[in-house]
């Protein structure tokens, strides 16, 4: 069974990441299950620096839940070496009930693929008695197709000169029809077996599992002739023994159609739909073979389980969401469109943090809160509240806060300034990094919008960062997928938003928004710290109703 993974929004902040983590362990704690905390996005610097103080690795970063043939049950079929015989081939294909195997090399490439067409062709196709020198088959491979052994002669040399002969013939006759290298199937007459020795046959295949005279052996042997015995009859020799031909010889090495465990389903189907080919090679990123996947395979796609925190708009949301199955939502934001196949678990309280829900169903499950999760659970509180400025914030968050902190032994004042301190540190970052810190889409009306928030407890920081901003969002907008950018750049402690914006009747918009009369691309907003509460709501209604 797929364990499930707990993901924030795009462009994480501290309640996105901190909430995953901690809602994981709670689930897994309470149902025993695996439950994997990821993320969306890079890290921002105030997150990095409360993952480090309380020695958290960061979630897996994940960028699609898109499912990929990993998620896919494809068989692990072993493929087989150029060397081995057709014989062995079949009955690995019977036996594993599939029409195509991938040919190896020592290090587990793929070096061609083998399917039943390929062989039916080989038989049908008129193969004259020269077909086993020409694929240089191995004596080895003679003597396990016909049952039999190698009893004079290396098994690893090959048959590499000459045709097979029946010798059904007198030996005064046979002389007519052997030359020099080939092999001779025969019976257990002495006489045969010394003439095709004679006329300098390569190998000698007695049938019947006629006993070799010691005299014929040591002729053999300095004849340097092959000598295989066989407990079948001349006949069945005959029929058998081009199914000893290695399977290099026939195999296919051009037009190879393989995927990659990481390539997207969806992809791969696309590509499966154009080929009338039933089975095809899976490689692992260093080339290697791991197994064969069908069509019927692609239809049995096990969709990755999802549980969402902080969010429930698909825009938000990771790329692919839905491909997957969401299986729970735990956010304090308004609901939107994140739509599922059937009932499901939805949590959403009009709270300042996600994380502060978490908090409460910590108790509510009666499990206890280690210093680590209290400090996490408290850090999300503190940055989505502004250290309880926001006007989102509730006493409970506040209580919560206070309650976490005592666990995880923190001065909240003190460590509420160094936190957004470290995440402050905007003037070494470029624009593009700046304006996704906390960077947010939403739907109006007609209208995409993006929002994007820093905070800083230092007006001369923010006064720096202005000056680059306009220019970079003016850039920025014809490449976005976005009609309107804007950027709230709120100090904490005077607890004001000077907010930017671009975009066709963004000034307006603001106006009407906010009953204020701005500049051409910013406006300053007192007492306004809050972009779920005090600003996106504003700007939807105004956008709406112009």
């Amino acid at each position: 069974m797929k364990s499930t993974i707990v993901i924030g929004h795009k462009n994480p902040d501290t309640d996105s990441i901190c909430s995953a983590i901690c809602y994981a362990d709670l689930k897994t704690k309470i149902t025993g299950e695996k439950y994997i905390p990821c993320r969306a996005g890079e890290i921002n610097s105030e997150t990095e620096f409360v993952l480090k103080k309380f020695g958290i690795e960061p979630p897996r970063l994940i960028t699609s839940l898109e499912p990929r043939l990993f998620d896919v049950p494809f068989r692990e079929i072993d493929g087989i070496t150029p060397q081995i015989s057709l014989k062995r081939a079949w009955e690995h294909m019977r036996d594993q009930n599939i029409q195509t195997v991938p040919i190896l090399t020592k290090r587990g490439k793929i070096r061609g693929i083998l399917t039943l067409g390929d062989q039916a062709r080989f038989y049908m196709e008129d193969q004259d008695a020269s077909a086993l020198s020409k694929a240089k088959t191995p004596y080895s491979n003679i003597a396990d197709t016909l049952q039999g052994e190698v009893v004079v002669g290396n098994p690893d040399d090959r048959f590499d000169r000459g045709k097979v002969v029946v010798a059904a013939a007198n030996p005064d006759v046979m002389e007519d029809y052997i030359d020099e290298h080939d092999m001779v199937l025969l019976g257990n007459r002495y006489e045969s077996q010394l003439c095709a020795i004679e006329m300098k046959a390569s190998c000698i295949v007695i049938g019947l599992g006629a006993k070799v005279s010691k005299t014929i052996v040591k002729i053999a042997q300095e004849a340097g002739c092959t000598v295989i015995v066989s407990p079948l009859d001349t006949y069945t020799c005959a029929k058998l023994i081009n199914q000893a031909v290695p399977v290099g010889h026939i195999m296919r090495t051009e037009n190879i159609i393989t995927f990659n465990l990481e390539d997207l389903v969806a992809d791969v189907k696309n590509t499966v739909s154009k080929h009338r080919i039933r089975y095809f090679p899976i490689l692992d990123n260093d080339d290697k073979y791991v197994g064969i996947i069908s069509q019927r395979n692609l239809l049995n796609v096990e969709r990755q389980k999802v549980i969402l925190v902080d969010h429930n708009e698909k825009g938000q949301a990771v790329d692919g969401i839905r491909s997957a199955e969401v299986v729970e939502v735990i956010d304090h934001h308004r609901i939107d469109s994140v739509e599922t196949m059937s009932p499901i678990y939805f949590r959403n309280q009009p709270l300042g943090c996600t994380a502060t829900i978490i908090a409460m169903m910590y108790k509510e499950n009666n499990i206890s809160v280690t210093p680590e999760i209290a400090g996490l659970l408290c850090s999300a509180i503190i940055s989505d509240t502004l250290m309880f400025r926001s006007p989102t914030c509730t006493p409970l968050d506040e209580s919560t806060a206070r309650y976490l902190a005592g666990i995880a032994k923190l001065d909240v004042e003190d460590y509420a300034t160094a936190m957004f301190n470290a995440g402050s540190k905007l003037s070494k970052k470029n624009a593009d990094e700046i304006f996704h810190i906390d960077c947010k889409k939403f739907k109006a009306e007609q209208f995409a919008i993006t929002v994007s928030q820093v905070t800083s407890v230092s007006r001369r920081e923010l006064d720096k960062v202005k000056s680059k901003m306009l220019p970079y969002m003016e850039e920025l907008l014809p490449k976005s997928d976005s009609d309107l950018l804007f950027m709230m750049l709120t100090n904490i402690i005077f607890e004001s938003t000077e907010l930017l914006y671009v975009g066709q009747g963004a000034k307006g918009i603001v106006e009407a928004a906010f009953d204020v009369e701005a500049s051409e691309n910013c406006v300053k907003l007192d007492g306004v710290v809050s972009r779920k509460k005090q600003v996106l709501g504003a700007l939807i209604k105004a956008i709406e109703t112009i």
